[in-house]
């Protein structure tokens, strides 16, 4: 497949390129940036040396990089993909937008959060978590890529949800993530002296990925879900840490808890269930496509509680990204993310 990136200078850019060094069946094409057109890759990003030499384009190259790639990568700041993946996909090309653009069914909602018009409301875009919307990625000229808080979330709530194990009203997501998911743009938040030997929480009640998350839920419950969700920012480089609580409704069992993660991940390469009484970690996740999961009955309180962990730059994003790529050009969606996590 002849694939290419829009916005490859980013982490999220960076790491599709370190996943498709490895990947079989992939020839990039164009890489892009408007910041650094004609630069080679690898002076950006020395540890890409010997595996690409290959300059940066700009993209307004963007009806050639169409008609000359299979898939498209859109990775983009929020209210700039739209514009790319209208005409991309006009040209024949798939679309995978790692950003927000293409997340919400219901445009409005994506409105509302990101404070942006969306101008291409007709895209008929598919939400990319493939271990929940699987075939309809399969047949998607346009993928939307889920936020890596939303990932670990959804997939630590999925089975309480759509086996009606808890109460819908009850449900808390409380998560942290290590700083690359700020992005590489320098800010004060992410200012080494701000972030080190330091953890504080963060747009409370306001982080645009709670829709997101509430979208999936709801599919998944098959009415409307409102969740409370607490983003916290924690100094390490990777990774995502979400502990998701809810009621469990009268009468459930721990074994019955039990059931539903294994009816619904058991046969999922790339969700790893530790059980009842298991506690994922980030280092365990780290580098890899895998999304590690265990859950805790709090008998005391009626609680459950879900925890997951996951890259936040692969399973989060990238990784995730090029599994979407792999369902939509019908191979293993393994192909390429069969590495094994960075330890220690």
């Amino acid at each position: 497949m002849k694939v290419s990136i829009i916005g490859a200078t980013g982490y999220t850019g960076a790491e599709l390129l370190r996943i498709l060094a490895a990947h079989p069946a992939v020839e990039i094409v164009y890489i892009t940036s408007e910041s650094s057109t004609d630069e080679d890759i690898a002076n950006i990003y020395p540890h890409f040396n010997r595996f690409y030499q290959k300059k940066l384009a700009n993209i307004s190259q963007l009806e050639k990089i169409g008609e000359d790639s299979d898939a498209v990568f859109i990775g983009l700041p929020h209210g700039h993909a739209m514009a790319v993946g209208k005409k991309l996909s006009q040209c024949g090309a798939k679309v995978i937008d790692l950003g927000a653009d293409y997340r919400f069914r219901d445009t409005t909602v994506y409105e509302q959060w990101y404070n942006v018009p969306h101008t291409h409301p007709d895209a008929a875009a598919v939400y990319g978590l493939p271990e929940l919307y699987r075939t309809l990625v399969k047949d998607a000229a346009i993928v939307g890529n889920p936020g890596c808080y939303t990932t670990a979330s959804i997939l630590a709530l999925a089975p309480l949800v759509k086996h009606r194990l808890i109460e819908l009203n009850s449900i808390i997501v409380d998560a942290k993530s290590g700083l690359s998911g700020a992005g590489r743009s320098p800010g004060l938040a992410t200012h080494f002296t701000e972030a080190f030997e330091n953890l504080k929480a963060y747009n409370i009640g306001g982080h645009r990925h709670t829709p997101e998350i509430e979208q999936a839920l709801g599919d998944l419950a098959q009415q409307a879900v409102v969740i409370s969700f607490t983003p916290h920012l924690i100094p390490m480089s990777r990774g995502i840490l979400s502990t998701c609580y809810g009621q469990l409704k009268q009468g459930v069992r721990a074994e019955d808890v039990d059931q539903a993660y294994n009816a619904m991940f058991g046969d999922e390469y790339f969700v790893r269930l530790l059980g009842r009484g298991g506690y994922p970690a980030t280092k365990n996740t780290r580098g890899s496509n895998f999304c590690d999961l265990g859950w805790h009955i709090d008998g005391r309180t009626g609680r459950v509680v879900a925890v997951s962990a996951i890259d936040n730059l692969v399973k989060g994003a990238a990784g995730q990204a090029v599994q979407n790529l792999n369902i939509m050009f019908g191979m293993d969606e393994r192909t390429g993310l069969e590495q094994v996590p960075l330890y220690p």
